[in-house]
């Protein structure tokens, strides 16, 4: 039997999850495969490391099913989900949590490390900011 040598494709895993869920948002530049700045990013936070994204109710219209009211919190990190969070909230909302966990920069956000997010009840609409917090 021959031993079959993996090969690389010259992406790091961080530089990887870094870049995938911002393409998942449409606002992927191919330029972080080819090795250019990518300028949707500013370099002081990428070279932060995120401790936690926490997302924090900031607004509830109507009734929420779940109860959720303004000043709820939930944490989010790498390994674990700290909070109460309904299903449906946590299935919209997981892919931008993934992508601010990642460092990846929204160009149609004010500030780079604050994002909104609506749950999926039009009826009852639960408005959460979502916020990433860095180490150190």
């Amino acid at each position: 039997m021959s031993q079959t040598k993996k090969q690389s494709c010259g992406i790091k895993r961080r530089e990887f999850c870094q870049a995938v869920p911002a393409a998942a948002l449409g606002v992927f530049s191919a330029s972080r495969f080819l090795g250019m700045k990518n300028f949707f990013s500013k370099e002081e936070n990428m070279a932060k490391k995120v401790k936690e994204v926490i997302a924090k109710v900031i607004s509830v219209k109507g009734t929420c099913g779940n109860g959720h009211k303004v000043g709820d919190v939930v944490k989010f990190t790498e390994t674990k989900i700290e909070g109460n969070l309904c299903i449906h909230a946590l299935y919209s909302m997981l892919p931008k949590v993934f992508a601010m966990m990642y460092n990846a920069q929204f160009p149609w956000a004010k500030n780079p490390d604050i994002a909104t997010h609506p749950c999926t009840d039009a009826e009852n609409p639960v408005v959460f900011e979502i916020k990433r917090i860095y180490e150190g």
